[in-house]
């Protein structure tokens, strides 16, 4: 099988293109005796920031993690964590321990989860996990510590798999990476014969992604923000046959009205991308709305003075930070038409508060369009920390915990951290995943 994440056919399908739909097996495929007395490597994503004091700053990756170790703690496996944080480089450096994670967890879970620092491949670190009693768990020290980690070096990939009888894959936000602790590991497992399945998060996220590619209630309106056009141009093209509309704001959304013939002042402008915006453009037709009008400043500081202006009347000189009044509504409206929501991306400057109203507005009208049953599914990134700072991310559908992976995914590219999970048979193509696959 193959990862096919944009295949008008199902989820998964057969290398030879025939119509055998799979769907990933998970947690939820295993039963307690399964799990009883075993040994579970669980890949997790904890690539989360600390604030100066080195405490974690946003719990959201730790809390997403819950119910997959509860799970494994109630039917009495022995569970070893393991994670990243940030770009260590193979060596050990301690402003990028998961001691701070560590603590975080023994906290949120009532029970001491000790943090191990010896390497895969020692005889503490085996040792030490096979102490570990049935329910208990322990977290392995950042295993980009190990310089054989981003490689994918087969003697790391052993060292962990010797660890384990079993392998989980909770860490979206790492799927798009073929690692040791991601990949690696997990192939060693399966081929000794260990189950290799998706933990709840992974399944939550291939739920609510697939769904909306797959089959999106209608109106679908897709958001696209941020920076750069060409970050987000496979994803564009990938969706753009499938949406009803597409709004696009932020930064990249210069490019396209640059394209157009408009004068954008100082603002970032991917001058390069414009032909392909243009392209874009006329594919896209009267699918694709983009401001019209925006919030200019002649410095996108907290201090400087903002004022709208039409699109068509940018003066020179000044740099645009946020989406204006009008356009603001425009989106809304559309928003909240939509019965599939899919937004990635800022529309503004959000960190900044006088351009974060565009991005805030949008979020809360978002949340509103899910209060009344639409499915609304936030990017990871920027798009989820806007979500937060405008205080309606619990009331939103889903909030991916994966910038780089949900972008991949939605872009029809093969995710290694998922297509290394084992597959069962999909008796239906329209109900590849269930409430059951996905419950906590």
């Amino acid at each position: 099988m193959t990862w096919c994440g944009t295949s008008g056919n199902g989820f998964l399908q057969s290398r030879d293109g025939s119509l055998g739909v799979q769907r990933i097996r998970t947690l939820s495929d295993l039963t307690a005796s399964d799990l009883q007395n075993r040994r579970l490597l669980v890949r997790l994503d904890y690539n989360v920031p600390l604030d100066g004091n080195g405490e974690v700053s946003d719990r959201t990756r730790i809390d997403a993690t819950i119910p997959s170790i509860e799970r494994l703690r109630r039917a009495g496996a022995r569970v070893l964590l393991v994670s990243h944080l940030g770009r260590p480089g193979g060596q050990r450096a301690p402003s990028s321990s998961l001691r701070p994670i560590a603590a975080e967890l023994s906290r949120t879970l009532g029970t001491p989860v000790p943090l191990l620092e010896d390497l895969p491949g020692t005889k503490a670190l085996e040792a030490a996990v096979a102490a570990l009693r049935p329910g208990e768990v322990a977290l392995l020290e950042n295993i980009r510590f190990h310089p054989g980690e981003t490689r994918n070096d087969p003697d790391l990939c052993r060292s962990l798999a010797d660890l384990a009888d079993a392998f989980v894959g909770d860490a979206f936000g790492a799927a798009h990476r073929t690692h040791a602790s991601t990949v690696g590991a997990a192939r060693v497992i399966r081929d000794r014969g260990g189950p290799v399945v998706a933990g709840v998060l992974m399944a939550r996220e291939l739920h609510f992604l697939d769904r909306a590619l797959r089959t999106p209630g209608r109106p679908f309106v897709a958001i696209m923000g941020g920076a750069k056009i060409s970050g987000k141009i496979d994803v564009i093209r990938a969706i753009l046959p499938r949406v009803d509309r597409l709004l696009v704001g932020g930064a990249m959304a210069n490019t396209f009205l640059r394209a157009l013939g408009f004068e954008t002042g100082a603002s970032f402008v991917e001058e390069d991308r414009v032909p392909m915006a243009r392209d874009l453009m006329e594919e896209a037709g009267d699918k694709l709305l983009l401001p019209v009008d925006c919030v200019v400043a002649d410095e996108l500081t907290p201090a400087d003075r903002t004022r709208d202006v039409d699109r068509a009347e940018l003066p020179s000189g000044v740099k645009i930070g946020d989406i204006g009044p009008r356009s603001r509504e425009i989106f809304s409206r559309e928003a909240s038409r939509a019965a599939t929501v899919l937004w990635n991306g800022p529309l503004g400057v959000f960190e900044i508060a006088p351009f974060s109203r565009g991005t805030f507005h949008l979020a809360r009208s978002l949340a509103e369009a899910a209060d009344r049953g639409a499915v609304v599914v936030v990017g990871g990134g920027d798009s989820a920390a806007a979500a937060q700072r405008a205080g309606v991310a619990h009331r939103m559908t889903h909030i991916s915990t994966g910038g780089g992976a949900s972008l991949d995914l939605l872009a029809g590219k093969e995710l290694p951290g998922v297509a290394v999970l084992d597959t069962v048979e999909a008796p239906d193509h329209s109900e590849l995943w269930s409430d059951g696959v996905i419950g906590g």
